[in-house]
């Protein structure tokens, strides 16, 4: 199978897993503790590929410099677009309880929520392309990484969605396009880099991290803790765990 064709599959596949959340929070309602509970996974599950598998690969693919960099870069733009969001009535957008706004409530507020959605995941996508650049094939620790964490971003979100009062057609939509653009983010990146120095594909692989970091602390780690239990640290570390034995066992 031609690279870029795997680029477009596995980026696809990975934003399937948002679709497959929703799926399961639409047709069943789960309590907010067991929602609650399952994003902690997904929450430790991302930091240990951020920390093991794509921060680190590009360091040592392109250097500290252009590494810290990108990550700074990618931190900022993130929480710099994840503000003018969360003006507009997205900035609950994972939370699976009442408090994402109606349409009625809050004009527009669809539209931010839907492209909140989109900016929490393509940062995911693109890393999944790059990595074909480096390595010739995607890496089974990242792919699972983002996979695992967005079943409960999608079901969590949905969740929230669904109280809020929006629609079928408006909750899969989102995701449904989420889906194709993750496959076409990630065939980006992997075209737009196959001849690119080391040092640039570190930096944009950082600058994804970098915002990948900045989507956990601003909208997973919220709803992570939004019930609070004595098992959510452990849940999270489990989700950690889970992560690091696939980055080592798949390597």
């Amino acid at each position: 199978m031609p690279v870029w064709v795997q680029a477009l599959l596995w980026g696809t596949v990975a934003g399937a897993a948002l679709v497959l959340g929703a799926a399961v929070s639409w047709k069943w309602t789960m309590s907010s503790k067991v929602v609650s509970s399952i994003m902690s996974f997904g929450a430790g599950v991302l930091i240990s590929a951020l920390a093991f598998d794509l921060v680190d690969e590009a360091e040592q693919g392109g250097g500290l410099w252009p590494t810290m960099a990108g990550f700074l870069a990618g931190a900022l733009a993130y929480v710099g677009a994840n503000a003018l969001l969360a003006r507009r009535g997205a900035k609950h957008r994972k939370r699976s309880g009442e408090k994402q706004p109606s349409e009625d409530r809050q004009p527009g507020s669809g539209t931010a929520i839907a492209v909140g959605a989109l900016l929490d995941g393509i940062p995911e996508s693109v890393v999944l392309g790059l990595g074909l650049v480096s390595g010739g094939t995607v890496s089974t620790a990242v792919l699972a990484a983002v996979f695992i964490s967005n079943v409960p971003e999608g079901l969590s979100s949905t969740a929230g969605m669904k109280k809020s009062g929006r629609g079928a057609g408006y909750v899969f939509g989102v995701w449904g396009g989420i889906a194709l653009i993750s496959g076409i983010a990630s065939l980006i990146g992997y075209l737009s880099m196959q001849n690119a120095p080391a040092e640039l594909v570190a930096f944009i692989t950082a600058i994804a991290a970098g915002g990948i970091l900045a989507m956990i602390a601003d909208t997973m780690i919220p709803e992570a803790f939004e019930e609070h239990h004595v098992l959510t640290g452990l849940i999270a570390a489990l989700g950690f765990l889970t992560a690091f034995a696939i980055s080592r066992l798949g390597g």
